[in-house]
């Protein structure tokens, strides 16, 4: 069991950065794989950067070279840096953490993004 809190969020214009940060209440290096996911309104909740515990990092092609994950085991932190954002950027962003075997996930509450053109 995991509580996951997200801040950062906010308005930002089109070319601006946000630096979004998410405390867990557990240890990270005990999950399989720790990231960040956005929603928009009506939409799916689709991965934004996952990085598997040990593992590789992966990134949605819309953000890949702009956005860039990190993690910090001593302070159980996942931080995703947001730069050059656009309007499309805009959505809920969601910081998750993931067990792969029983197949579970721990999802924060959320924090809204908007980009303005």
């Amino acid at each position: 069991q995991a509580q996951l809190v997200e801040s950062g969020g906010g308005l930002v214009q089109a070319g601006g950065s946000l630096t979004l940060s998410c405390v867990v209440s557990g240890s990270i290096s005990s999950f399989n794989a720790v990231g960040w996911s956005r929603q928009t309104p009506n939409g799916p909740r689709d991965p934004v950067a996952t990085m598997v515990t040990g593992g590789s990092t992966f990134y949605a092609d819309f953000v890949k070279g702009r956005f860039t994950v990190s993690r910090d085991n001593a302070k159980n932190t996942v931080t995703l840096q947001m730069n050059n954002l656009k309007p499309e950027d805009t959505g809920v962003y969601y910081c998750n953490v993931q067990l792969f075997f029983p197949k579970v996930d721990y999802w924060g509450q959320g924090t809204q993004v908007t980009v303005s053109s």
